[in-house]
């Protein structure tokens, strides 16, 4: 059984145990969240398609650890200007563990 959900404005595909790397959600560790915004649920062959999320469709997740990504170098040049400009960026993310799903 899996499903599709949005988190952050991205849509991510769980099943039950994953441990998937979201936006920074306002949670502590430790707690549980629920997700409304289903798009999809597919049980084998039994699958619902939501128009636009799926009614009573529900996604529980447990909040393992909050934390900061890798860091991404961005690099500006200029040729022949004596132009070069170097910075990272490390975005901050929420590891979740999803806990259970139901279709409604």
């Amino acid at each position: 059984m899996y499903a599709v959900i949005i988190s952050g404005g991205k849509q991510y595909r769980v099943t039950e145990g994953d441990v998937l790397k979201v936006e920074t959600l306002a949670a502590e560790e430790g707690a549980s969240l629920d997700f409304d915004q289903v798009l999809m649920v597919a049980n084998g062959d039994d699958i619902k398609i939501g128009t636009p999320y799926v009614a009573g469709g529900k996604v529980t997740a447990t909040v393992k650890s909050h934390g900061r990504g890798e860091k991404i170098k961005i690099v500006k040049m200029r040729r022949r200007k004596h132009y070069r400009n170097i910075t990272g960026h490390r975005q901050n993310y929420t590891e979740l563990q999803i806990t259970g799903i139901s279709a409604g």
